[in-house]
């Protein structure tokens, strides 16, 4: 009973200055839409530069040999998988098989050392940027297609263009110079130039032939669900590998194979705590300020409470309970308007003007937020947390006022 009249009193007691409460209360909307729209803003642009990374050959699991990583050669090949292995890939999002040797690459003027990859066409299109990055000529169209495709950087220091023939040479198993001639069919951009430089393409059939190389590829590219939940893929196709002890393969999460990424994404997480974290200790003076002046106003009336024989944690719940009422309800409004603002975004939001600058941090000209469960729940969390640590240090004073002192405050 005692508890729904603390209840009571502390509601009424919110809107007794409803000027100050609705101030406050637009202060701590405000922040925490700030908190929950820009961890969107954010979270999109870190998950679209995580993405385009990762549709840069990565993809979200990799399959090799298992000295391909460490040295990656054309000795440490690895068979094609058989139709038992392909069902399991099957079950993925998609899937693809590359060759991947390092080459030499010569126009009539210049030569330049990239990596070539022979790719499954119509697989490819699904896994990585290829297939949408061709500015001039065309993708590759079938296994008998003997042209290839280069970057645009690449084709500038080669000082080479559409429909030049180019020689290409490498190794072949027993590590002799093997070397083909080839025609460009298709100059492609990324949004990195190093990729554009470093990345020579043709069919993987070709490929084969030209080095010699049977039925062997240099890796298996597998892409999930989502990127952050790969566990059970991985497993899946870990039964597989071990199924097939004499091959010798080894399978690697983008986890393992770009640290770096998982790094930022790691700091990407703290960022966002630390974001909301600033936002409310510059909210929470201004919470301070209010629960004072509120009880500054109420000395008499809170010492006539405790002359009556209110306790002392009564006062101290009752003033708690205020700040509770007044952050749940900016909570509720905050979080509304930031759902609110965020999901017509969702779409894209243009920014070609800035479409360089962009390019450079490895994220394309259209941002596209991403409002997420675990972020809405960690503002809250926050607000909450904090601004119950806030409001004990005047809920304390209050509690600690001696009745006849509060009583002849004039």
């Amino acid at each position: 009973m005692k508890t729904k009249v603390v209840m009571i009193l502390a509601w009424r007691n919110l809107w007794r200055n409803y000027r100050r409460t609705f101030v406050m209360l637009a202060a701590v909307t405000v922040g925490v839409w700030a908190m929950i729209f820009m961890s969107a803003l954010m979270r999109g642009m870190v998950d679209q530069m995580a993405l385009n990374a990762l549709e840069t050959f990565v993809g979200h699991i990799q399959i090799h040999q298992q000295d391909y990583r460490s040295d990656p050669s054309i000795v440490n090949s690895m068979p094609s998988p058989d139709a038992q292995f392909q069902e399991t890939l099957d079950e993925s999002v998609a899937w693809t098989e590359r060759v991947r040797v390092p080459a030499v690459i010569n126009s009539e003027r210049e030569s330049r050392g990239v990596t070539l990859m022979g790719i499954d066409p119509q697989r490819e299109a699904a896994m990585s940027f290829i297939a949408d990055g061709i500015v001039e000529g065309r993708y590759l169209e079938n296994s008998e297609d003997k042209g290839v495709i280069i970057g645009a950087k690449l084709a500038q220091k080669l000082d080479t263009r559409l429909g030049k023939r180019i020689v290409i040479m490498s190794q072949d198993p027993q590590n002799n110079i093997v070397d083909k001639g080839a025609r460009i069919v298709g100059i492609y951009k990324a949004s990195l130039s190093a990729t554009e430089e470093r990345f020579v393409f043709m069919d993987i059939n070709i490929a084969q032939k030209f080095l010699g190389m049977s039925n062997q590829i240099s890796e298996i590219e597998v892409r999930g669900e989502n990127f952050r939940k790969l566990d059970s893929l991985n497993a899946q196709i870990q039964q597989q590998i071990s199924a097939r002890p004499e091959q010798e393969l080894e399978s690697a999460t983008w986890v393992e194979l770009d640290s770096y990424l998982d790094t930022m994404l790691g700091v990407m997480d703290g960022f966002v705590l630390v974001w909301m974290i600033v936002v409310f200790i510059a909210l929470s003076f201004g919470l301070i300020n209010t629960l004072i002046m509120a009880v500054f106003e109420r000395t008499r009336e809170i010492g006539l409470m405790l002359a009556l024989g209110m306790r002392p944690k009564y006062i101290l719940n009752q003033v708690v309970l205020e700040s509770i009422f007044l952050l749940a309800l900016g909570l509720f409004a905050g979080t509304s308007l930031a759902w609110l603002s965020i999901k017509p975004l969702e779409s894209g939001i243009d920014l070609s003007v800035v479409a360089e600058g962009m390019a450079m941090m490895g994220a394309g000209s259209t941002l596209y937020p991403s409002l997420t469960v675990k972020d809405m729940l960690t503002a809250n969390v926050v607000v909450i947390t904090l601004g119950l640590l806030a409001s004990l240090f005047p809920a304390w004073r209050a509690s600690r006022l001696q009745p006849v002192n509060a009583m002849n405050v004039s």
